[in-house]
């Protein structure tokens, strides 16, 4: 084993040690870090000064093909610590553009042996051919424009999902990707991680946010501007033929376009609109409002089901907190179309998000109960770490004690994705929430919609339940099956509301209110309407409260 000092060299990549000042370059890193590189880190960066990719150190050091791990660990730390150490050395800011950059910004900062200074001497030989030869060189062929993109510098956790969807991406070669998942929950700021950890992969990064509702046209003219700056905007084309010449542009080059908040151009269709003809459902107040694209937006559902369907060598990311409509019969875990639902931080990566906020280690019991209440949910925690703030002196148990859970802009958060929902699909999740343990499909009573036979109501229930799915409203539970077990049943899939006591608070507050409201006949027959129940619940909510900061 080669000794330098008294700090041994691991073997991956111990040729780096006969050209870069290894210890001095860790040193420095360490302090941009705040604290010292771990050994993979430093194996990693030894990789790189070697000269090799990231596909080139995950096949060296894991034998594996796949680089995904790798490129999430380059783009989440070391790039981060070398642009931070650099631009605190040369007084102005540095950036990583690729890791074919990093040997040259290190080597001109000095931590190559035997360098040379040549800075007093660049302005007397720029035009010479050796000196174009580098600047053509350095100079990025990639082009991005990241639009309203916010800053994720403060991102952390979910270094799985990123590994994943980058394998998708990738190794896998999918073309179309979508991100799901709650308000709040982190859509937008995983996707312009993602999007810098993979950036080097493609030639043109888009990324674009729907919040405003921009036209397809809009859209696809601002696209094509940047994949084709040279080439002629026909506005009297169709929108099938722009869509083509998008496709056509997607195959020449590899790209990757992001479109964030696509829920915004879903519609929020009315309670009264109903999918199912009323002469069919008899009398009763109940129909399903599919998700559907708003009027005069169809054509980005023509888009993302070209895109998904056509051979090409890009990929389109959506976020969204609903599934778009042609997304299910596309995709597949073998497909080159995928979604993934994005679900809270664990308690680690939320407790720092709480730290940041200025709870101390003093009140990490009280922040575990108040991330468990939140199901780690990142926009929902910093909210309330706010509120306890600026209300309550910091006193995370003052908050807790006035019991309410929901409030302000996270009630209206759940309230933009509750009041889409028809009736069958609010009686659901009233049922769901009158009934805590994990239900199955069967489970639910067909009598939920009163005078239609046992058969339609079953059928309208598990298209309720698939609707609320895609809406990220209830998920699967994770639950093992018995294999011994003789009940059919005991087997079957489980589904329950969206993990967190603050969605199951907001709906009893709403199921009460509701009731309070409406004074329902009791020819309505329906468990979740009875407001003891529900006042019940609510009291054993907050009993469980108090009891938890015992």
């Amino acid at each position: 084993m080669v000794v330098v000092g008294s700090q041994p060299v691991e073997e991956e990549f111990i040729e780096a040690q006969k050209n870069w000042e290894l210890e001095k370059l860790y040193l420095d890193l360490a302090t941009a870090k705040r604290k010292a590189l771990t050994p993979v880190e430093k194996k990693f960066l030894r990789g790189l000064l070697c000269g090799c990719s990231p596909a080139e150190i995950a096949n060296r050091v894991y034998q594996s093909r796949s680089s995904s791990t790798v490129r999430v660990y380059l783009s989440n730390g070391l790039y981060k610590y070398i642009e931070d150490m650099l631009s605190s050395q040369a007084g102005y800011s540095v950036k990583v553009k690729n890791w074919s950059h990093v040997t040259h910004l290190l080597e001109k900062a000095g931590y190559k042996k035997n360098w040379i200074q040549l800075n007093t001497i660049v302005t007397f030989i720029k035009d010479t051919k050796e000196q174009e030869t580098e600047l053509i060189e350095l100079k990025s062929p990639k082009i991005q424009d990241w639009g309203e993109a916010v800053d994720v510098s403060g991102f952390c956790g979910r270094m799985t999902e990123l590994a994943t969807v980058s394998e998708w991406i990738l190794q896998q070669r999918c073309r179309l990707v979508v991100l799901l998942g709650m308000g709040g929950i982190g859509k937008t700021a995983f996707s312009i991680k993602l999007a810098e950890g993979i950036q080097d992969q493609f030639e043109y990064v888009i990324w674009r946010s729907l919040h405003l509702c921009p036209p397809i046209d809009v859209i696809l003219s601002n696209i094509m501007q940047i994949l084709s700056p040279n080439l002629e905007i026909d506005q009297t084309a169709t929108l099938n033929s722009r869509i083509s010449q998008l496709i056509n542009s997607l195959r020449n080059a590899r790209c990757l376009l992001v479109l964030d908040n696509v829920d915004s151009i879903l519609s929020s269709a009315d309670r009264d609109e109903t999918s199912v003809p009323s002469s069919t459902l008899g009398n009763t107040p109940y129909g399903l409002s599919q998700i559907r694209y708003r009027p005069g937006y169809e054509g980005y559902g023509e888009l993302i089901r070209r895109v998904g369907d056509s051979q090409h060598q890009s990929c389109l990311l959506l976020t969204s907190r609903e599934k778009p409509p042609e997304i299910a019969a596309i995709e597949g875990k073998k497909l080159p179309v995928r979604s993934v639902n994005l679900t809270g931080l664990s308690r680690k990566d939320s407790l720092l998000i709480l730290k940041a906020k200025g709870f101390s280690e003093f009140q990490y019991t009280e922040c575990g109960v108040l991330i468990d209440y939140y199901a780690g949910n990142p926009l929902f925690l910093k909210l309330v770490a706010t509120t306890i703030q600026d209300l309550f002196g910091g006193s995370i148990y003052e908050f807790l004690e006035q019991g309410s859970l929901a409030f302000g802009d996270i009630r209206r958060i759940l309230d933009q994705q509750f009041n889409p929902l028809s009736e069958l699909e609010i009686s659901i999740i009233y049922w769901l929430a009158l009934n805590p343990d994990c239900a199955s499909m069967h489970s639910v009573p067909s009598n939920i919609i009163p005078g239609l036979s046992p058969r339609l109501a079953q059928r309208l229930i598990l298209e309720a339940i698939e609707l609320l799915q895609r809406r990220s409203l209830i998920e699967k539970a994770k639950v093992q099956a018995d294999i011994h077990s003789t009940d059919p049943l005991m087997n079957t899939q489980l589904f329950c509301l969206s993990p967190g006591i603050v969605f199951r608070d907001y709906i009893i507050e709403r199921l009460m209110e509701e009731n309070f409201k409406s004074h329902l006949s009791a020819e309505s027959n329906l468990l979740l309407r009875n407001p003891i129940l529900a006042a019940q619940l609510k009291i054993d909510m907050k009993k469980s409260i108090v009891n938890s900061k015992v």
